[in-house]
């Protein structure tokens, strides 16, 4: 019987908001390693926290092209970061994997991150790219193609919703989801931050 089906580019073609819930519960897959992601925010380009609130610039230029393509930014100089920019080109918005439950790969993403604790290999979004050694590399890099694979979620998830993490601007923002109960989240959610699973 066939798995999942395939995430393809068409997917993000509309508001980050829509897309952003329905990434839980999904499986992100880089070079065949990673696993069913359970945490993400959502980056609007209206909200000043987002990278493109100020205009486009060399480090933000794949925000503002086509929907479906890898931003991968480096936070604070030291971790990497990975997007999914949504919306039509131009609008520059994305997604922020913050978190994922592994999967595939796992004794290799052990040695990467030199630790053996499954719970923290990616609970964060510089962990999981280190743990799927992603770099600026994949920035600009179609999400449909190798070595990425991204499948739907195989059910309809309790989600969890609250304010993102590690931002100033618009903190107060319910933009950050998660998957309910989850131990692989990068933090709790706080009680009662449960929404209703996404269509479909």
């Amino acid at each position: 019987m066939p798995g999942p089906a395939l995430i393809r580019r068409g997917f993000f073609d509309r508001s980050v908001h829509e897309v952003a819930p329905e990434l839980i519960g999904a499986t992100f897959l880089f070079e065949g390693v990673g696993g069913i992601i359970v945490e993400v925010e959502a980056y609007h380009h209206t909200d000043p926290a987002a990278h493109s609130y100020a205009g486009r610039t060399a480090r933000n230029a794949v925000m503002f092209g086509p929907p479906g393509y890898a931003y991968v930014y480096r936070s604070y100089g030291v971790h990497w970061c990975v997007n999914f920019v949504c919306e039509a080109e131009g609008s520059a918005s994305a997604v922020l994997i913050r978190a994922l439950a592994p999967t595939a790969g796992i004794p290799l993403m052990r040695r990467r991150r030199g630790l053996a604790e499954e719970r923290l290999l990616c609970s964060g979004p510089g962990r999981l790219c280190q743990a799927l050694a992603i770099t600026d590399a994949q920035n600009g890099s179609p999400l449909d193609a190798p070595p990425f694979v991204l499948r739907r979620a195989a059910r309809r998830e309790e989600i969890a919703v609250g304010p993102r993490i590690g931002i100033t601007k618009a903190a107060e923002k319910p933009w950050r989801y998660g998957l309910k109960g989850s131990p692989h989240l990068s933090r709790p959610f706080r009680p009662r931050q449960i929404a209703d699973p996404p269509p479909g």
